[in-house]
């Protein structure tokens, strides 16, 4: 600004120069700087003028929680525990009532993190007794896509995409993770009878950097497995605080370990319905919840903040921890609605209409696509993504989903295909611990008419659209091989596994 008033009045006498001229000058400048100001800001990359309005995201993973558990899907107060925090969601955002995941918890998170379908990853099962695991670092985590263009990574929770160096939530795109790295239900080793460190050690709590080796932090035993849940939001609502007063938007994924067996609240909530264990563990899940909506409004980021509350698979099945599914039958690992339905619920304050719902079809496998779309991120190209972009859906730009049907697979068996309102059975299996029968034909159930699956229907018609699904992801398969379980890094399309 000197350098502009001496250029103009330099050689003059300060007393010759008038009000007028003064006030001409200072106009004049001011609009130089204005140009100068947008000529700048038009040739700021593309991925930094977005970062400004990109939303954060808070999404909210929990552990075999039934469709018809909390309130606003029959359960809450049923259940023995009123859940107003969560159903809070449904009555701020939207409602599905017809979102589907994969039949058990290794699939239904590899096909969040990825956008493909669990079985292309080799994570297609939950692996038992040690054996080779996880997602290999070729994969792409929505966690990496977002934090390539400029997000706050998070993770908070049970991870089970593998529990070795590498293939950690640290080193698949978050800058920080805390959690277990397999599963709740091994809590009840070190106090099985027989058990031996020597023979099977026991799982441990972790936590890692980005850049950086995780380190274990102590055993996950029952004790522990009451007090995770408080310490998982704890965390969250850390980050959440944190991440707010930074020029950088957050993705924080938090995956509670309730209702997982064994099912047992931490000791604050111990009592505190007086209507058993499963009760107050949902008093315990809501008010966990609460406390994360408690941080998004503290901060004062309510508006631009997605959050999101779901489930991974459908209820346990295993007494005296068995879940419900309100008006489905079955529970995870069957092709049963009762073990992929499961509850959502997102809320995006002034973009995503309050109060709405829909019996459209989504699957879990969409999350990548739709939250890339939110984010301003990439999607991969290089491989076959089986996630669909469901932004103008939620947005309410249009009332249908942009997905018809899907393939549903236990492990590495195609079970059936859902399309519309109709479900395609190859096999019969009614719960977890029956060996699955394959039928002599396809059976059909029409979900409108019968809910249950129990009396087929003569609709063969609908053969036609299902199986153009299957034929489709054969073909695709044709083109790039599925990577087979427990294939070690560093894989590359085309190499011998």
């Amino acid at each position: 600004m000197l350098w502009r008033f001496t250029e103009r009045f330099g050689q003059r006498d300060l007393t010759s120069i008038s009000q007028e001229e003064v006030l001409e000058f200072l106009m004049n400048l001011r609009m130089a700087l204005i140009l100068a100001f947008v000529s700048a800001f038009s040739l700021m990359p593309t991925y930094l003028l977005a970062q400004t309005s990109r939303p954060n995201i808070l999404f909210i993973l929990t552990d075999n929680l039934g469709y018809g558990e909390v309130g606003v899907y029959g359960g809450g107060v049923t259940r023995g525990a009123p859940t107003p925090r969560i159903d809070s969601l449904a009555r701020e955002g939207m409602r599905f009532l017809n979102f589907n995941m994969e039949t058990q918890c290794t699939p239904s998170r590899s096909s969040l993190m990825t956008g493909r379908w669990a079985i292309r990853s080799g994570t297609h099962s939950v692996p038992f007794g040690g054996v080779a695991d996880g997602l290999t670092q070729w994969e792409v985590t929505i966690g990496e896509a977002l934090s390539e263009v400029g997000y706050a990574t998070g993770y908070y929770g049970k991870w089970h995409l593998r529990n070795h160096d590498g293939r950690l939530p640290n080193d698949q795109g978050f800058d920080e993770w805390f959690g277990i790295p397999r599963t709740t239900d091994e809590s009840l080793w070190p106090s099985s009878p027989g058990w031996s460190a020597d023979i099977m050690p026991a799982e441990e709590m972790m936590e890692g950097r980005k850049g950086e080796k995780s380190r274990p932090l102590g055993v996950y035993d029952v004790t522990q497995r009451r007090l995770i849940d408080a310490e998982i939001t704890r965390r969250a609502v850390s980050f959440i605080g944190k991440q707010a007063q930074s020029d950088k938007p957050f993705f924080a994924y938090v995956a509670l370990t309730q209702p997982h067996l064994p099912s047992e609240p931490n000791p604050t909530f111990k009592g505190r319905t007086g209507n058993g264990d499963w009760a107050d563990m949902l008093t315990e899940m809501d008010a966990n919840v609460g406390q994360m909506l408690d941080a998004v409004d503290r901060a004062g980021i309510r508006e631009n903040t997605i959050v999101i509350f779901t489930s991974d698979n459908g209820p346990e099945f295993i007494r005296p921890w068995d879940g419900w599914v309100g008006p489905w039958r079955g529970q995870y690992l069957t092709a049963l609605e009762g073990g992929i339905r499961v509850p959502f619920m997102i809320r995006w304050p002034g973009k995503i209409a309050a109060g709405r719902e829909s019996n459209e079809i989504v699957h879990g496998v969409d999350m990548f696509a739709t939250l890339a779309q939110f984010g301003v991120a990439k999607v991969p190209t290089d491989r076959p993504f089986d996630s669909i972009d469901q932004s103008d859906f939620f947005l309410g730009k249009t009332e249908k989903s942009a997905r018809e049907g899907f393939p549903i697979w236990c492990a590495e068996r195609l079970m059936a295909v859902k399309w519309r309102n109709w479900k395609l059975h190859f096999y019969r299996q009614d719960n977890m611990f029956d060996p699955p029968v394959m039928n002599p034909v396809p059976t059909i159930y029409n979900l409108y008419t019968d809910p249950l699956e129990k009396k087929p229907t003569p609709d063969s018609w609908v053969v036609g659209p299902s199986l153009k699904i299957v034929n489709e992801f054969e073909q695709s398969v044709k083109q790039h091989p599925l990577i087979l379980m427990g294939t070690p890094d560093p894989y590359r399309p085309g190499t011998p596994q």
